[in-house]
């Protein structure tokens, strides 16, 4: 999560505290856009967990289910 707000702090050029904000609101989006059982695993990678613990299938669904949230399927 950390990682994930510094980037946000130097691309957009904002205060920590913004970016933290900002990286909550979107993180929350997706969460509540993917089925409840994804949901949880976007915690575990905004955690900096590997991408090993993430249960076989998830990529495929959750790339499936993003593309229509951003309107990229």
């Amino acid at each position: 999560m950390d990682e994930l707000i510094n980037l946000v702090t130097q691309r957009a050029g904002i205060p920590a505290d913004k970016a933290r904000t900002a990286v909550d609101t979107v993180l929350g989006f997706v969460k509540q856009k993917l089925p409840s059982q994804f949901a949880s695993q976007i915690d575990n990678i905004a955690a900096g967990k590997p991408i090993s613990d993430i249960p076989v299938g998830l990529g495929e669904a959750a790339k499936e289910r993003t593309g229509r949230i951003f309107g990229t399927e």
